[in-house]
């Protein structure tokens, strides 16, 4: 007669995950990259370099690069646990998103009389939100630091400038806009080359 064999249960070990670097690339190059070239693009208008009657053509790249692609870059962040990471370029990008809807949906409907205090209030309330970013900047980087630093004083004088209906201003925040997106290339630059040549290649000023 046959007896039975109970047979102990296999035990099915599930894989170690994998690690984290290994898993999500650094998402912060792209949200740099997205970020600097969206400003130079405005920056040009703001600062008078280019005429307004175009300034149109920011809207498709506010809406998909410094939009879209900075609250991906955004949401990554969260994925790697940096909190300064993610609020910075989620917030960004939602801030690129709402211009786009400012200029294309609500701007051109604002009374003549009220519309630069619109803008300003709007612009007003960026500027106090990059204010105590740059203050939490100051335990990142040095190349972040002056990324916020820059983007506070742009944020400062485009306020001032349409408060004021002043465009002598305006300019100046053209100006510091460009040397944001500037310093913000620069940054995204160094980010993806490290990564890709495994050793920093450009100075970044961090020890």
């Amino acid at each position: 007669m046959a007896t039975a064999v109970e047979h102990a249960p296999t035990v099915v070990t599930p894989p170690a995950p994998a690690a984290e670097s290994a898993s999500v690339a650094d998402p912060g190059p792209l949200g740099l990259a997205a970020f600097a070239l969206t400003t130079f693009v405005l920056s040009t208008f703001n600062a008078g370099i280019l005429p307004k009657t175009v300034e149109a053509v920011v809207l498709p790249i506010a809406l998909f690069y410094g939009g879209f692609a900075q609250l991906l870059a955004g949401m990554w962040e969260f994925k790697k646990g940096n909190t300064f990471g993610a609020l910075a370029f989620t917030s960004y990008g939602a801030f690129w998103l709402s211009f786009a809807a400012l200029v294309k949906f609500i701007a051109g409907d604002l009374p003549a009389a009220d519309a630069e205090k619109g803008i300003g209030v709007f612009l007003l309330a960026w500027t106090i939100f990059t204010l105590y970013m740059t203050l939490a900047a100051l335990r990142t980087n040095p190349l972040l630091i002056a990324v916020f630093v820059t983007l506070s004083l742009t944020f400062i004088a485009l306020t001032v400038g349409a408060f004021a209906g002043n465009s002598s201003i305006t300019h100046l925040g053209g100006y510091l806009g460009l040397l944001t997106a500037f310093e913000a290339w620069y940054a995204s630059a160094a980010g993806v080359t490290a990564s890709t040549f495994g050793h920093p290649i450009l100075p970044t000023g961090s020890r």
